[in-house]
């Protein structure tokens, strides 16, 4: 027995057995699971709302909460970019567009059918 397995045992500490539970939660896929249990809605029966960020000093809107399936967000995302001159992306059920565009999204989308909060 060397000096280490001496400490261990006077500081209390039990070394039975070889197995060790070090499984760590993914905590990624717990929240898709639930994302995926969403229903998918109509578009005339979503309440979108805006929120605008700071990210490194310059502005990005987010507008969301698109129930939909993911090829239907890619072509809300791709008339967005393409009526208002922006980059932007899909993140989760969010679309963001780079600039403060609020008002300018708001016609595209209620011209498109959309409904948002008031």
């Amino acid at each position: 027995m060397g000096l280490a397995d001496k400490l261990a045992f006077s500081m209390g500490a039990k070394l039975d057995g070889d197995s060790f539970d070090t499984v760590k939660e993914d905590k990624k896929k717990s929240t898709n699971q639930s994302k995926s249990s969403n229903e998918i809605i109509p578009k005339n029966q979503h309440q979108l709302v805006f929120t605008c960020e700071k990210r490194k000093g310059k502005p990005v809107t987010l507008v969301g909460r698109f129930n939909i399936k993911e090829d239907e967000k890619k072509e809300v995302l791709k008339l967005l970019k393409k009526k208002l001159a922006c980059g932007g992306a899909i993140k989760d059920e969010w679309i963001e567009l780079q600039g403060d565009l609020k008002e300018k999204i708001k016609t595209v989308l209620e011209s498109d059918g959309w409904k948002f909060r008031k």
